[in-house]
């Protein structure tokens, strides 16, 4: 799955909140990288923890990587089922320091203002696709810049194409065992990069995940997307070329 229906780009969510006594995003610690609708799984790290929930009737993932050492959390895409979320938040996360909008679109964001409004966390985005967002960003992102969060320090690696303001977020060192976790929101998938409707947005696209990420990353890094599986650069980086060709 490249995209997940991430071309529809109005409308809300009809899924009706369940309180946390109804139903629960209780992680399991058996992580392969999959999650079922309305599940989440863990994954152990030398120095954090990984939350991947899929929440949502686009099966959007949500993850919360936090800091073993203080306990410090950040929020991938806060985006749907905010009670789930909030709960999922409170349950298993010390303190949730930021949440950070991968980019511009609904299903990505529906949960946003709930859960910060219930937590008082901060939020960041890229700074392109900030004005599209339910809340103002406290916090405005851009390429090259550094998320600290606890003793774990994240890349903001702007992929443009899918949206004008499009990030990625990298983790190494330490904490990851030297193996780097990049959350690429809709720009990367198992089997290609996202979905594009304008024309040069593809090549666009392209041409940052492989400059970007492909020609910095080693094929260990753990790709962790916005819908889907996880997979390895070194498992997708022998397709670029087919990408290239096909055109998506």
């Amino acid at each position: 799955m490249l995209c997940a229906l991430t071309d529809k780009h109005s409308g809300t969510s009809n899924v009706t909140a369940m309180t946390a006594s109804e139903k629960r995003l209780e992680p399991s610690d058996n992580y392969t990288g999959h999650v079922e609708p309305g599940t989440a799984a863990r994954r152990t790290l030398p120095g954090a923890t990984i939350v991947k929930a899929s929440v949502g009737p686009m099966d959007n993932n949500a993850y919360l990587v936090t800091c073993s050492a203080t306990g410090d959390t950040l929020l991938i895409d806060a985006a749907n089922d905010p009670d789930l979320l909030i709960d999922l938040v409170r349950s298993h996360t010390p303190k949730l320091s930021l949440i950070v909008t991968s980019h511009q679109h609904f299903d990505h964001w529906q949960a946003l203002e709930a859960v910060a409004a219930a937590t008082g966390a901060p939020t960041a985005a890229h700074q392109i696709d900030a004005d599209a967002l339910p809340i103002k960003p406290d916090r405005l992102l851009a390429n090259g810049d550094s998320v600290q969060i606890g003793e774990l320090s994240f890349d903001v690696i702007h992929l443009r194409g899918h949206t004008p303001g499009s990030i990625a977020l990298a983790l190494d060192g330490p904490a990851t065992g030297e193996v780097t976790q990049m959350f690429t929101g809709d720009c990367l998938f198992p089997g290609g990069v996202g979905k594009t409707w304008q024309p040069g947005d593809f090549t666009q696209l392209l041409d940052d995940v492989t400059t970007r990420v492909f020609d910095v990353y080693p094929d260990s890094t753990i790709i962790y997307p916005g819908h889907g599986d996880d997979t390895v650069l070194g498992t997708e980086r022998p397709h670029l070329g087919e990408w290239r060709e096909r055109g998506w």
